[in-house]
């Protein structure tokens, strides 16, 4: 009997592996329905208001939906984190207006530099998450009642903390960063080179990960999508994004609260999946007892989840006030059911121990696109409500009937 020589190993262990199969782009579409169904909806919502109103994709409208709805994104990025562990959070929106109003306080009231206010609100903001964790970790307490009580809470020491009255204006650094642009850095006429050559670096980035993503499951003799369908999808990422930034470049350039936004977005999703902490939130909410037999520390987890959306809503206060170049009482009301929603329509399941950062972000874009086009189209707030409850009840009715289909 013979046995293959050292050189026959190696060569056969350097070769490229063949995948087990391929998926068409009707196995892509129902293999993960979910995400299928929002990206669909996305381009679907994007073309109806396009062709409704001529102005929807200026540049102009573009720049402004990214100003507008940052600090909704910033919400949906810790909450997503909340909905995946099982909890939710009714806090949010007060927070934002606490950490704003203590920003305004040291910063406009008292003249303090604008780095200041920032460390100020992130401090409370972690301070407010740690309450809550320890009562939802510790104490046992269902996170609905916790942060229902944070709501009430935070909300009651924000009109303390105001005296009942807005403060304003920041200016200055501070109101530059939500407001800001980087525009100019690299040159060009009427086009912004910094902004794309900013996004032809991720996208560079974006490519170079797909790939040796599909090369890893190749590796393992996992099902990939086939090598044309593979080169179509980076061609039309590539395509997209290109556009997107070239809108952004002939209108103000890079705006700052964009940027603050990428780099939340690839933190958090390297962190919900490619960490411990990650893999333990969704332990935690897919099976809570199974992850308590494995080991995993849940009450220190539960604790980290609430500490970290602390954080998140503080940095959106901080980009919310920034916004408004001021802090009011009222400020907040309603953001957390905004982002929440984003994270059910993103894909977030009811029961917990699913969804996506990158999911989140689409569901919130997508809250976004319909908020501003209705706007647009002069359509009343009170039918801006109706529309939005209606698309977050069918985006539950979708992920239960999904599950069906699965168990089916």
């Amino acid at each position: 009997m013979t046995t293959p020589s050292t050189l026959d190993v190696q060569e056969s262990s350097t070769q490229p592996q063949e995948p087990a199969s391929t998926m068409n782009i009707r196995e892509i579409i129902t293999s993960n329905l979910r995400q299928s169904g929002i990206l669909v909806a996305f381009v679907a919502i994007v073309g109806l208001f396009s062709l409704l109103h001529p102005n929807f994709l200026s540049p102009g409208n573009i720049t402004n939906i990214v100003l507008q709805y940052s600090y909704i994104l910033i919400l949906a990025i810790g909450m997503i984190i909340v909905i995946i562990g099982g909890h939710i959070d009714l806090s949010v929106g007060s927070l934002v207006a606490l950490t704003g109003a203590t920003s305004a306080v040291l910063v406009v009231q008292n003249g303090m530099p604008w780095y200041v206010g920032a460390l100020a609100a992130i401090g409370v903001g972690l301070l407010a998450g740690a309450w809550q964790g320890f009562w939802v970790a510790y104490v046992g307490i269902p996170a609905f009642i916790v942060t229902l009580a944070g709501m009430l809470i935070f909300r009651g020491l924000t009109f303390l903390v105001l005296d009942s009255i807005s403060l304003s204006p920041f200016g200055g650094t501070y109101y530059k960063i939500a407001n800001g642009f980087q525009n100019g850095l690299l040159g060009g006429r009427g086009v912004d080179v910094f902004t794309l050559v900013i996004f032809a670096i991720g996208v560079v980035g974006y490519a170079v990960n797909a790939w040796r993503g599909r090369r890893g499951a190749i590796r393992y003799k996992q099902e990939v999508v086939g090598l044309p369908l593979f080169v179509l999808k980076i061609v039309l990422v590539a395509a997209v994004v290109m556009w997107f930034a070239y809108q952004l470049a002939t209108s103000r350039g890079l705006p700052n609260v964009l940027i603050l936004l990428a780099f939340l977005v690839l933190i958090y999703g390297m962190i919900t999946q490619r960490t411990v902490f990650g893999r333990n939130v969704y332990a935690i909410g897919g099976n809570l007892n199974a992850a308590k037999l494995s080991g995993v520390k849940v009450k220190k987890v539960n604790f980290l989840i609430f500490v970290n959306m602390g954080l998140l809503a503080s940095i959106a206060g901080i980009v919310f006030s920034s916004r408004m170049n001021g802090a009011q009482p009222g400020a907040g009301n309603m953001f957390e059911l905004d982002a929440i929603a984003a994270c059910f329509i993103g894909g977030a399941a009811v029961t917990g121990g699913v969804g996506r950062v990158g999911g989140a972000i689409i569901g919130g874009l997508i809250m976004a696109v319909m908020s501003n086009g209705m706007q647009l189209m002069g359509i009343e707030q009170s039918t801006q409500q109706v529309v939005k409850g209606l698309v977050l009840l069918l985006a539950v009715a979708f992920d239960v009937w999904n599950k069906r289909r699965a168990g089916n």
